[in-house]
């Protein structure tokens, strides 16, 4: 039975939701299509109907799951553009670590990517250079004498490492994973010149989770 182009383009976004969540989860080489075709629900055929190969399948899987991040981080929790301090806090906050499945690909696939093809290694260099690009523009005045765009690609490429290498010691040792985070969120903040920029839905939740807090120690209610 011939499938229409409405089922097609159905088919096609299951495998890439699939494939975008497992190869977060478990990594491009841990994952065979065989289980991503499972978990869409449909069968290697119509896997290969869509994409010629597991690797044009990953770049596509790779940047549906960066534009949903990349959204998430142009505007705030109340529509607002988001600060500089939204964006560090949500990407190294513990939720963010803990969230492999559903967080940022890089994070999540940095080091693997050096090892696939080129049409993945493209899609990770588009994904970077967008996060640089937003991260520039958020940057405010810092004592580190570089321009802004060298401090820009070095914050995120310290903050995808640090996502990744607090990952790798979260099992073994879950204080040290805490204080990579903390760490690097401290050193990036001064790098990027965050000071006076704690004014985003995250920030505003901050001061109000802190006002909450010191009315209840006045013993206000």
């Amino acid at each position: 039975m011939k499938v229409t182009k409405e089922k097609a383009a159905e088919n096609r976004a299951a495998l890439v939701q699939a494939a975008a969540h497992l190869f977060r989860e478990r990594g491009i080489d841990g994952v065979g299509v065989a289980e991503i075709s499972k978990t869409a629900g449909l069968t290697h055929g119509a896997l290969y109907a869509q994409f010629s190969s597991k690797e044009a399948l990953a770049a596509e899987a790779f940047a549906s799951a960066f534009k949903g991040g990349l959204e998430q981080i142009r505007a705030d929790l109340d529509g607002h553009p988001a600060t500089l301090t939204d964006f560090l806090d949500w990407y190294l906050s513990f939720d963010h670590r803990d969230g492999l499945a559903t967080g940022c690909p890089m994070s999540a696939s940095a080091s693997e990517v050096g090892r696939q093809d080129k049409v993945v290694s493209e899609r990770f260099t588009e994904g970077f250079g967008q996060l640089v690009a937003v991260m520039e523009r958020g940057l405010g005045a810092s004592p580190v004498k570089a321009e802004n765009r060298q401090r820009a690609l070095a914050m995120m490429a310290a903050m995808i490492g640090g996502v990744a290498a607090s990952r790798a010691v979260a099992k073994a040792a879950p204080k040290l994973s805490n204080e990579i985070l903390r760490a690097v969120r401290r050193i990036v903040g001064e790098v990027g010149g965050e000071g006076g920029q704690d004014d985003g839905a995250r920030g505003r939740e901050r001061a109000r989770r802190k006002h909450a807090h010191g009315l209840r120690a006045a013993g206000v209610r």
